[in-house]
């Protein structure tokens, strides 16, 4: 079984062409734009990766504002005459920065969405959608937003997909509309900047570039077209274990996958690249219109009502900080920021309240479950700490976590911490798991001795590591003796007393885990004496 690609890793079907391709695409999705290639006048970041940076093209913790007016007779008006309803929050010169105008009595903030699988999700066929709505109790249902796209203004509407109120439909138009929206970069589908506050005469004066600023690179490709090509072949998130946790049946029993669909197959479309084709994949949303009540922004844009908001799809919950789609849910524990979120659901008029009130009855052993699974969703496969990447420390673990050498040779369940290492989830963690952990491994592992087997290999077979470096012991230097005088005795002590404490890169640091402790000092007495 192969291992899942990284939150932000390209889809792993893709050719060489489509793969350079990709990596053009996310230099141009980093680079910042500056005024005299197009930026401005008036914008929100200077390059897509300032928003979608966590990772490169995920969500973020950015916010902008989007503003309007409600009628008496409850009609919203975008004031677009004045720069609604998306306020550009920086601008090239204070001469032209936009305020929120006075007539304005709704405001509300949107925080960054994802575009991580961007590719799999445009790659998802309409039909699906709708027949994915239609099947959802009709108290509950879901709308689908039809939109137009700049590639084929014409054509037929299709069910939108991307965006806080499902507005768009393709990666290519989501990348023009954000190109000039977000970055004040006018090109071929939007030949035109924004004037500040809709003031076309301080446009005039500061709007410098002509238009359209995006123009082809020296291979004849626009902005637009590789920060597209970026965005379709990035890999959906991991998920680990892969499934069967209890926590996705309780999710399934209080309704939410009603709206958070689990699992979609993309399009058998042979106009698809093969990596996107006819795939299997599991976002946990229904990319549709939801009517949240008292919870909703008290926006309207498009069709998409003031009280309604796009099920965000839940891959790569476990690194998404703020949630909600003002970020209100940002202090605290992952388990106390979902929770938060879930519970929001249930705000007067939402079409959430039945998931909600079902949570919340729930004894604290399910609930718990749930946010397990819901954690499980963007873990990276042998990340034991939990910090994302994986390393030696994932092989030993510390403090509370559970490294692979503690897994070896156990059974597991899916809710079982080992489980994490289980990758193949043939229920054992197992060699064959371990070959797949030393893939895995962000750098190769040693062999020291230069006898062809990995030092790993042999550390999980009992060969000594005592520092857990991942390192051979027969290969190091004495361990414990500081000072290098042969010798492990007061003088390397004295040494570990005075670095006690978090230490960075300290030789008395024994076990390699930043910080000079009682490990370090009971390290250094097993190895007391001559150096052999």
């Amino acid at each position: 079984m192969d291992l899942q690609p990284r939150p932000g890793d390209p889809l792993p079907a893709l050719d060489a062409d489509q793969l350079e391709r990709w990596v053009m695409g996310r230099t141009s999705f980093e680079a910042n734009l500056s005024v005299e290639n197009g930026l401005g006048p008036i914008f929100n970041q200077t390059s897509c990766g300032s928003c979608h940076n966590n990772p490169v093209g995920g969500p973020g913790t950015q916010t902008v504002t989007r503003f309007g007016r409600m009628s008496k007779k409850g009609g919203f008006d975008p004031l677009a005459e004045l720069g609604g309803s998306l306020l550009q929050a920086q601008a090239i010169d204070d001469a032209v920065l936009e305020i929120i105008p006075e007539e304005a009595d709704v405001i509300s903030l949107r925080v960054t969405n994802g575009i991580l699988a961007a590719g799999l999700i445009e790659a998802i066929s309409d039909e699906d959608l709708l027949a994915n709505r239609d099947a959802q109790p009709e108290e509950l249902r879901g709308e689908a937003h039809m939109v137009s796209t700049f590639e084929d203004p014409n054509g037929p509407l299709r069910v939108g997909r991307f965006g806080w109120k499902a507005q768009v439909a393709t990666v290519l138009t989501f990348s023009a509309d954000a190109a000039q929206n977000e970055m004040g970069l006018s090109n071929r589908f939007l030949p035109f900047d924004n004037a500040p506050n809709g003031d076309m005469e301080r446009l005039k004066e500061w709007d410098n570039v002509p238009d359209p600023e995006d123009l082809p690179d020296s291979e004849g490709v626009e902005f637009i077209d590789r920060v597209t090509d970026f965005q379709r072949f990035v890999a959906q998130p991991p998920q680990t274990p892969r499934g069967a946790m209890s926590g996705e049946g309780v999710f399934m029993a209080v309704g939410c996958a009603i709206c958070h669909t689990p699992t979609f197959t993309t399009a058998n479309d042979p106009a698809l690249e093969d990596a996107l084709r006819d795939q299997v994949i599991h976002p946990y949303g229904d990319f549709l219109l939801h009517d949240m009540g008292a919870a909703g922004d008290g926006i309207e844009q498009g069709a998409g009502g003031v009280r309604e908001l796009k099920t965000p799809p839940l891959w790569g919950m476990r690194y998404r900080s703020p949630l909600w789609h003002d970020g209100r849910f940002l202090e605290g524990t992952f388990e106390e920021r979902v929770t938060d979120a879930i519970m929001e659901h249930g705000a007067f008029g939402s079409q959430g309240v039945p998931s909600a009130e079902a949570f919340a009855a729930l004894p604290t052993a399910q609930k718990q479950q749930l946010l397990a699974f819901l954690d499980s969703l963007g873990r990276v496969e042998f990340d034991g700490d939990g910090d994302g990447d994986v390393g030696v420390d994932d092989f030993h673990g510390y403090s509370d976590t559970t490294g692979f050498r503690g897994c070896f040779d156990l059974s597991t369940t899916p809710d079982d911490p080992c489980a994490v290492h289980d990758v193949n989830q043939d229920g054992m963690v197992d060699m064959a798991d371990f070959k797949q952990f030393l893939v895995a491994l962000d750098t190769p592992p040693a062999d020291c001795n230069g006898n062809g087997i990995a030092d790993l290999r042999e550390i999980l077979m009992g060969a000594a590591d005592d520092d857990n470096d991942g390192i051979l012991d027969e290969c190091e230097p004495c361990v414990g003796d500081v000072n290098a005088d042969g010798s492990v005795d007061i003088t390397d002590i004295l040494a570990v007393i005075g670095d006690w404490g978090p230490c960075d890169g300290c030789p008395t640091d024994l076990d390699g885990n930043a910080v000079v402790d009682v490990t370090d000092l009971l390290t250094l007495l097993q190895n007391w004496g001559p150096c052999p």
